[in-house]
C-alpha cells in the first residue's frame, strides 16, 4: 500500500511518498526536473515486497513547498540540506539511495557528508561525470561563464510542454510512454513562481559539476556497491556516464536500458528486477 504524507522541515511542508515495510531495508528515492515523487509510481509497488521506500518531493517541487526565490535560496546545498534535515527528522539513517537526474547531485552530497547512512546506490541516469554530460551542456557552460539576463530567459524552453514531452518519450519506443507522468509535469510549470525557482536551479547546476571530483573521490573511498542503470540513448546524461561509475567503484554494475531519460515510463519492472537482484 502506499502512502500520501507531509511532515514540516526547516518551515516547509514536504510532501513524500511511503511504501513497503517499515521493518525492510529503507531505499530513498530522488527524483529529477522536471519531476517529483510521482516519477516513482510505477517503480515502488514493484519492490515493496523487498523494501521501505521514501520519495519525497524537493521544496519547489510537486507538492512540497515552493517559497518565492525572493525568499529561499535555490541552489543544491540548500536542497540537499532540507532533504538531510527531512531524513533526520524521520530517523532515516541507513538507506538504500536511488538518484536521477537532480537527484543525483542531491544524493552523492548527502553520501559524502554521511557515508555510514549508505547501504548501495541506484543510479538511473543520474551523473556525475564529464563523460557523462550530452551535447547541450557547451551551451549551459556558455551561460554560466557569462551569465545575461538573455541568456537565463533562453532556460525557459527547458520547461516548455514540447520540451517535456520530448524529454520524455525521445529515445523510446513509439506508444509506450503514458502522457500521465509529462501531463503532470506541464501542470506543475503553471504553479506560482516555478519559472523563477527553476531557472536559479538551472544557473546552480555549474557547482554540481564543480564537485564531480569529489563525489568520484566519495566512492573511491567507500566504495558502495553501485548499479548503475541507464536508459541509454539518453541525450542529457550520455550513457558512458553511467560506464564511468566502473572507474572508482570496483563494486559497479552498469545495465543498458533501450529507453531514454526517463526510463523509468517504460522499464520500471525491469529496473526493479535489476535491483532485487543486484541487493538480494
Amino acid at each position: 500500500m502506499m502512502t500520501y504524507q507531509t511532515i514540516e522541515v526547516d518551515g516547509l511542508s514536504i510532501f513524500y511518498r511511503e511504501a513497503g515495510d517499515q521493518t525492510k531495508p529503507t531505499m530513498l528515492l530522488l527524483h529529477g526536473f522536471p519531476s517529483a515523487s510521482h516519477m516513482f509510481r510505477d517503480l515502488m509497488p514493484a519492490l515493496a515486497d523487498r523494501f521501505h521506500l521514501i520519495a519525497p518531493d524537493f521544496p519547489g517541487f510537486g507538492q512540497s513547498s515552493a517559497p518565492s526565490h525572493d525568499d529561499f535560496s535555490y541552489t543544491f546545498d540548500h536542497l540537499t540540506a532540507v532533504i538531510t534535515d527531512f531524513l533526520q527528522a524521520l530517523n532515516l539513517t541507513q538507506f538504500y539511495l536511488y538518484v536521477f537526474d537532480y537527484g543525483a547531485p542531491i544524493g552523492f552530497r548527502i553520501a559524502m557528508a554521511h557515508p555510514d547512512w549508505i547501504e548501495g546506490i541506484v543510479s538511473q541516469n543520474g551523473n556525475i561525470y564529464q563523460e557523462g554530460l550530452g551535447p547541450k551542456w557547451a551551451t549551459r557552460q556558455d551561460f554560466w561563464d557569462h551569465p545575461t539576463t538573455a541568456k537565463r530567459d533562453s532556460y525557459r524552453s527547458a520547461f516548455a510542454s514540447k520540451t517535456i514531452i520530448g524529454q520524455y518519450t525521445f529515445g523510446t519506443q513509439p506508444n509506450r510512454v503514458s502522457p500521465d507522468g509529462y501531463l503532470l509535469d506541464i501542470a506543475y510549470t503553471q504553479s506560482a513562481g516555478y519559472a523563477e525557482r527553476q531557472l536559479d536551479l538551472i544557473y546552480d547546476y555549474q557547482n554540481n559539476i564543480k564537485l564531480y571530483p569529489k563525489f568520484q573521490a566519495y566512492l573511491r573511498a567507500h566504495q558502495p556497491k553501485l548499479l548503475a542503470v541507464w536508459g541509454k540513448n539518453d541525450p542529457s546524461f550520455i550513457y558512458p556516464g553511467a560506464e564511468a561509475f566502473k572507474r572508482d567503484d570496483q563494486n559497479t554494475d552498469v545495465e543498458l536500458v533501450d529507453s531514454g531519460h526517463f526510463a523509468l515510463e517504460t522499464h520500471a519492472v525491469v529496473i526493479a528486477a535489476m535491483i532485487k537482484n543486484y541487493f538480494e
